[in-house]
């Protein structure tokens, strides 16, 4: 069965991303697109071989030949396209954040359980292929008992002094496009699919710049959200868990992931500058000797050096799999509420200074 696919927001960050993965996937056909100006809309589906497009997303949902709908607009923007899709009747994955609010992600998993479509949420690094290799290795105990969980990694480009003018309406909060949001968003989620999920949190999220400067303008604008992300917690399981997401005007300089066990530590790094944790391929080491992914693990038509896209596209691998063995995929809507309640309690824990248990 080929599903059919309408993408909501086809001239931004899906042209680079979601439409080239899933030209590379046979279990999925692109038949329309839709973004807010008609001439956009219509040179992206003539770029992409695409049949439909649409200068609105209404008619893009409740076309019959769209049957999974694609959410890649601005977070502020995804709820009024979700929630058409789902009184329509038709499947949901949506960008991430799922929303800009935690209690309305906890609506949109609810509602979405209840119109009984599949639904998922593109937190890509949960499906990258060196992911999921460290994950069977901890759960292997490859390195004894987990005690302690360490990443640091840039935020770039967001959280500087200075931002890109196409980013600019990220620096108030109501955006949901943040050094928070976004990018600890993606990396918590990656960590937390190698060492589990965590139990508390006590946070600090400094905002070190009131205004920041528009990029190539000499303009600037009120900065209200944070520029760090300081996280100290535990895992469920019992280890500590440390995460430091710094900010930066440029492109990320790179991470560092440290898995400390009883037997063992499992360090991970880029092999290349310039890209984030759930985009890349990783160098992998248990005790300073190199651990090799097997290729079993790359299930997707596309090489980690294509960036974001070969992650993309086992997320839509997923989706697939799931409907054909008629399961919910992961991560759905309800992992994403609860992803979203993990950054509430960390913005709440950094508000009070105390210690935050995630619900």
């Amino acid at each position: 069965m080929v599903i059919k696919v309408g993408v909501v927001g086809g001239s931004g960050w899906a042209k680079v991303s979601h439409l080239p993965a899933l030209a590379g996937l046979t279990a999925f056909e692109v038949t329309a697109v839709a973004t807010t100006k008609r001439e956009s809309a219509e040179r992206v589906a003539a770029e992409h071989g695409v049949p439909l497009a649409f200068a609105d997303a209404g008619a893009l949902v409740a076309h019959p030949d769209v049957e999974l709908v694609v959410v890649s607009v601005r977070a502020p923007e995804h709820t009024k396209v979700i929630r058409a899709a789902l009184e329509a009747g038709k499947h949901v994955l949506s960008e991430w954040p799922l929303t800009v609010d935690s209690a309305e992600a906890d609506e949109l998993a609810e509602a979405a359980t209840a119109a009984g479509v599949a639904h998922a949420v593109c937190l890509q690094g949960v499906h990258a292929p060196d992911v999921r290799f460290v994950a069977d290795l901890v759960a292997g105990d490859r390195i004894g008992r987990l005690e302690a969980a360490i990443m640091v990694a840039s935020g770039g480009p967001l959280g500087g002094a200075t931002i890109a003018p196409e980013l600019a309406w990220g620096a108030e909060p109501t955006g949901g496009n943040t050094v928070l949001t976004i990018m600890a968003g993606h990396f918590l989620a990656t960590l937390e699919r190698m060492a589990g999920p965590l139990a508390e949190v006590s946070a600090r999220l400094p905002r070190l710049y009131d205004r920041v400067t528009v990029a190539g303008t000499g303009e600037t604008v009120a900065n209200r959200v944070p520029n760090q992300v300081l996280i100290h917690g535990t895992l469920h399981g019992g280890a500590t868990a440390s995460v430091t997401v710094h900010g930066a005007s440029g492109p990320p300089d790179g991470f560092l992931i440290k898995l400390v066990g009883s037997g063992g530590t499992l360090t991970a790094t880029p092999p290349r500058p310039g890209t984030y944790m759930h985009w890349t391929d990783w160098d992998i080491s248990i005790d300073g000797e190199r651990a090799n992914v097997p290729d079993t693990y790359r299930t997707v038509p596309f090489h980690p050096t294509d960036g974001p896209v070969a992650n993309i596209a086992a997320v839509y691998q997923e989706f697939a799999q799931a409907i054909g063995e008629g399961r919910s995929p992961h991560p759905d809507f309800h992992t994403a509420a609860r992803h979203h309640r993990l950054l509430a309690a960390i913005e709440r824990a950094a508000h009070t200074g105390t210690t935050e248990e995630i619900s």
